[in-house]
């Protein structure tokens, strides 16, 4: 397929992406800044579409900006070892390990929250909820955790009540 010339349209059709993420690829650097027509209009090349379709399949494994353009370094510096993506790949992999790992907890979690309604409050009010007294029960966590609610990432502590476990997600 020749894709010589391609507005970032077309390019973002062929990619099934969207034009602002390949805008905002260009401003962070992980895609060069696209030659212009005459009348102003982005161009891409063939270079390109091989390059945004690495990053788009980097990202939908779910690798992080930092690793991608790691990444994309070395898909476009053939002279290194092949060790250096296995390792970043394994470093994912042992996120995603982790990640699932808390969700199997967060699930376990839940399904003692729902457990815990069905006998003892569910045909009751809210006011004695035992799924709300847990959740607005003080919280025990692991430790400091970094980050707080405005860091996007934590959901620290577990449900002070018997039964339920601590999970921290950070």
């Amino acid at each position: 397929m020749e894709n010589e010339n391609l507005s970032i349209g077309a390019l973002a059709k062929q990619v099934q992406c969207t034009v602002p993420t390949i805008r905002y690829y260009e401003e962070i650097g992980l895609l060069p800044h696209a030659t212009r027509a005459t009348n102003g209009r982005r161009c891409y090349g063939n270079a390109d579409h091989k390059r945004l379709l690495f990053i788009k399949r980097c990202r939908d494994f779910g690798f992080p900006i930092d690793q991608v353009r790691n990444l994309v370094s070395l898909f476009e510096n053939g002279d290194r070892a092949c060790t250096e993506v296995r390792d970043l790949a394994q470093e994912h992999l042992n996120t995603v390990r982790a990640k699932i790992a808390e969700f199997h907890q967060l699930e376990a979690n839940l399904e003692t929250f729902v457990e815990s309604c069905n006998a003892a409050c569910c045909s009751g009010m809210t006011s004695d909820c035992t799924i709300i007294e847990s959740l607005s029960s003080i919280a025990r966590t692991n430790g400091p955790r970094g980050k707080g609610c405005a860091g996007g990432a934590s959901i620290a502590g577990a449900v002070d009540s018997p039964g339920f476990v601590n999970v921290s997600r950070g």
